[in-house]
Parts: structure tokens; sequence; C-alpha cells
């Protein structure tokens, strides 16, 4: 006889994509291999920028960070932990979410930060056998996050 688990519902998902700022200045600096190039192969200065605009969006695209909160885990990017050791959540506004990362930082936190991601969460976690106190995760709604742990 085969036993069923329990679904597992998804109470929150985001992705944290690159800024459009972040897309012109790869361009740029794809369009800039050109200059480099064309005084000593004309054909290289046409090639160039394409293959390092291929290759920057790329790694930019593989920046992206997904968090997705279920009824028993959080997901955030490769990273996961059973929501039983989240003992609490906070939002913070762009100016808030400055200082976590700089002054206000732990250096054992956890890090999921991107800088094009203004606001973040600070996931509180207790777990015995781990030292990491907290995550520090970037996300555009910081306050729908939070609850979403702590609910």
């Amino acid at each position: 006889m085969a036993t069923t688990q329990p679904e597992t519902r998804v109470v929150f998902t985001e992705k944290i994509g690159p800024s459009v700022g972040m897309w012109v200045m790869i361009a740029i600096a794809a369009a800039s291999t050109a200059l480099m190039v064309f005084p000593v192969w004309k054909t290289g200065a046409v090639i160039l920028p394409v293959v390092s605009f291929v290759l920057l969006a790329w790694w930019l695209r593989s920046l992206s960070i997904t968090t997705i909160v279920t009824d028993r885990q959080l997901f955030v990017g490769d990273a996961h932990i059973d929501r039983g050791y989240i003992t609490g959540a906070t939002g913070y506004d762009s100016e808030d979410a400055r200082t976590a990362r700089g002054t206000g930082l732990d250096a054992r936190a956890f890090l999921m930060v991107r800088p094009w991601a203004k606001s973040a969460v600070r996931i509180d976690i207790h777990d015995e056998t781990d030292p990491t106190p907290y995550w520090l995760v970037s996300s555009k709604r910081p306050m729908e996050l939070a609850a979403a742990l702590t609910s």
C-alpha cells in the first residue's frame, strides 16, 4: 500500500532579476570591445561585441535569485531551510537594508543579496548545529516575504 504525503502549498514566490541599469551596463561594456578591437581586427569589431554581450548576459542572468516559501521550507536560490528553524523575519526598506548589509551585519550571517534589489529581509534562525544567526535576503516585497515566513 502506497503512502501519500500531504501536499506542500507555496505561500510566497519571488524572482529578483537584474535591473534595467545592469542590462545597459553590459550592453555598453560589450559595445566598448568593438572600440578596442577595431584598429587591429575589423571583422572582430563586429563579432567580439556580440560574443561579449552573450557571455555577459548569461552571467548576469545567473545572478537572479528565486525565493520560494512553502508550508515547510524556505528556498532562496540553491539554499533551503526547514521553516521549523526560522524564529522570526523582519522586512527592511532600502535604508534599513543598507545598514543591515553594512555596519549592522554579523559576519556569520548567510547572505543572498543583490545590488539591484535595495530592500531585504532578515530571517532569524535557531539551529543548535549551525552557527548562522540569520539569513539576509534581497527582496522587492520584503514585508510580504516577512509576513509569509511568520504566518
